[in-house]
């Protein structure tokens, strides 16, 4: 990620948000892992592939481990993702006789993207409610001033009068069907990834889908008929749900600058931005800020369908390049809702008579 957006840099209160940040943080990927060798070691049970008496011991060993950080981060240039030595260290942790319950017929990826699952289906939960708590501000700032009159604008000429309804109309309408669509885009992306070192499950045969099919429960993912080691089609749809939905926010970012300049007058904020040289101006800030993260999402957009092309049965520079991109895009997204809502909040009043 774009060391501009991170919370402890001089600009990035502008485009971060801490709590999309902590998300993505080792921390949780670790603990993405553990979860899953956890459910992992019961889906074996489950299944009949281990016994157990021995899955109890697994689980056990896989509750008290406490990974070496510093050496996974060493081996990450070398091996090309932290996977490996997090099992090497697990392995040497767990004692023995419960090996045979320690990643058991799964791969890297499978607990990379599992990790990714997980930590989209806290992301998604906060996108539902953000974008609820933005309809309702949207709602309350219709039923103020809804029924005062502006100019609509067509090619940035006016037009002919409308009601600010009018014009709030256009923002709200595609929150409200972005949230919609979240709804079906969850089980797509919140999905466990189970495929074993080629993909096919076949190392666990005849019992791959019958553990696929308890991990997922026991995660409570979604459960694809099949990995997706090579097919992100998945993550494609739902980074341009995000890009779809910034663009959304960035309209009405644009509008709400427009509607504030000099000589236009109608909408009128309270805390606007001031400048170094002239004391005089409120700058729009969060309301540029909207458009500006919009353009950040859909320049990252390309880079989420160059990442479809997966060569063969895994890619590593298709895979690594989702690692750069698809954090960066849904931590951009909370920023953005996160500053709209601020934006809709200091919004005074709305109208040909605003100031």
């Amino acid at each position: 990620m774009n060391p501009l957006t991170h919370a402890s840099h001089l600009f990035g209160p502008l485009f971060s948000d801490p709590e999309s940040e902590t998300l993505w943080d080792t921390a949780r990927f670790i603990d993405g892992f553990i979860q899953f060798e956890r459910a992992l070691a019961k889906a074996l049970a489950e299944a009949g592939v281990v016994d157990h008496t021995i899955v109890a011991e697994a689980v056990e060993d896989i509750n008290s481990f406490q990974p070496d950080l510093a050496r996974i981060a060493e081996s990450v240039v070398q091996d090309g993702l932290p996977v490996p030595e997090f099992v090497r260290q697990l392995k040497a942790h767990t004692r023995p006789s419960a090996l045979p319950a320690i990643h058991t017929g799964a791969t890297s990826q499978d607990l990379i993207d599992t990790a990714v699952s997980l930590i989209l289906r806290d992301a998604n939960a906060r996108f539902e409610a953000q974008i609820a708590g933005l309809l309702t501000a949207l709602d309350a700032l219709t039923d103020t001033w809804g029924n005062a009159t502006m100019m609509g604008r067509t090619r940035m000429q006016a037009a002919l009068p409308i009601s600010v309804s009018d014009r709030i109309a256009t923002w709200r309408s595609p929150l409200a069907r972005h949230k919609t669509r979240l709804k079906t885009l969850r089980p797509q992306v919140e999905t466990l990834q189970f495929g074993g070192p080629v993909g096919n499950r076949a190392s666990l045969a005849p019992h791959g889908d019958a553990v696929a099919a308890s991990l997922a429960k026991n995660l409570t993912l979604s459960n694809p008929d099949r990995a997706w080691h090579a097919t992100r089609e998945r993550l494609t749809d739902y980074v341009n749900w995000l890009s779809m939905v910034t663009g959304s926010l960035g309209k009405m970012g644009q509008d709400l600058a427009l509607m504030a300049q000099q000589g236009v007058d109608e909408v009128k904020f309270c805390g606007g931005g001031t400048s170094s040289a002239m004391p005089h101006k409120q700058n729009p800030v969060r309301a540029e800020l909207l458009v500006t993260l919009a353009r950040y999402n859909a320049t990252q957009l390309p880079a989420m369908h160059h990442a479809l092309v997966h060569e063969q049965e895994r890619s590593g520079s298709a895979w690594s390049l989702e690692w750069m991109v698809l954090p960066a895009m849904v931590t951009t997204t909370a920023t953005a809702l996160r500053h709209a809502d601020n934006l809709i909040q200091s919004i005074e009043s709305m109208g040909l008579s605003a100031p």
